[in-house]
């Protein structure tokens, strides 16, 4: 059975990082990556990488998140730093194996 499962959520303050964790089991996915939903908004892209490494980042992160990923562990990060009140939101890890798999979430708050 493909699961992901995350962890790294917290409350931090302004200006402060977290760091991201999924590891999937089953088969490696052929992309993994990040969404984000804040209460009332539409769940989003965040980031984003293929099983050959390339990257993909929403405009919205100007620099500040870096996804990486290890194959070999079928897991994929998320490095956030100068986060900001509004990166607050429920962060989904995505996987994309002929179908699309997401975990279950995890709540980052950022306080001003």
């Amino acid at each position: 059975q493909v699961q992901l499962v995350e962890s790294g959520g917290g409350l931090v303050q302004a200006g402060g990082s977290l760091r991201l964790s999924c590891k999937g089991s089953g088969s490696m996915f052929a992309t993994m990556g990040w969404y984000r939903q804040a209460p009332g908004k539409q769940r989003e892209l965040v980031a984003s990488m293929t099983s050959g490494y390339v990257a993909n980042y929403a405009d919205f992160v100007q620099g500040r998140f870096t996804i990486s990923r290890d194959n070999a562990k079928n897991s994929v990060y998320l490095q956030m730093d100068s986060l900001q009140p509004e990166d607050t939101a429920v962060y989904f890890c995505h996987g994309r194996l002929f179908r699309d798999y997401w975990g279950q979430g995890t709540q980052v708050t950022v306080s001003s």
